[in-house]
């Protein structure tokens, strides 16, 4: 567990995948053909509370939706990339405009496109539901699944590694985070 607060100590940039971590990878349609996602408040909340903290949010997603647009722009995120068929290359994009090495920036994906960007990272984290080969690279293991805290859990980790996390709420210690316990 020192390695994982070590690398979230080192973190300035989180980024983020949409379908399975920000929501829970079910694609709703309405009877007109409209893309729909439910996103979980208190992860939003987490996103927030890390920006605040000092750490830049990004969001990278292989898939374009209205839907995600407007989540980014109501949890205040400018680093929106969608549509992105090469999230490695779009990462080393990203990190290059803001002028960060790999190891600064943390990424949370579910799935095996996700894994050159995971292996990219100073951080890489995946949720419980992904494939082996990602948690097999994945640093850290979320306890809660996509769309219900992995984003929060991911966010309360890096703060509480940083010392940020008690200006946000009541800090548990590192001993609580590593025995499981719910910081979501």
């Amino acid at each position: 567990m020192q390695d994982i607060y070590h690398r979230a100590n080192s973190v300035r940039l989180a980024i983020f995948d949409v379908d399975g971590v920000l929501t829970d990878g079910v694609l709703y349609y309405s009877d007109s053909g409209e893309e729909t996602k439910a996103f979980n408040v208190r992860d939003g909340h987490g996103m927030k509370m890390l920006q605040a903290s000092g750490v830049q949010i990004a969001i990278i997603t292989s898939r374009c939706s209205r839907a995600v647009e407007l989540r980014a722009r109501d949890l205040g995120i400018d680093l929106l990339f969608q549509g992105a068929s090469d999230k490695l290359a779009t990462c080393r994009q990203l990190l290059q405009s803001v002028k960060l090495e790999p190891a600064a920036a943390a990424y949370i994906g579910d799935d095996l496109v996700d894994l050159p960007v995971l292996r990219h990272c100073g951080l890489a984290v995946t949720v419980p539901g992904a494939p082996p080969a990602l948690r097999r690279h994945a640093h850290y293991v979320t306890r809660a699944k996509g769309g219900q805290g992995a984003a929060r859990e991911l966010c309360e980790l890096i703060m509480h590694a940083q010392g940020t996390l008690g200006a946000h709420a009541g800090s548990p210690s590192r001993d609580a985070v590593a025995s499981g316990a719910d910081l979501a």
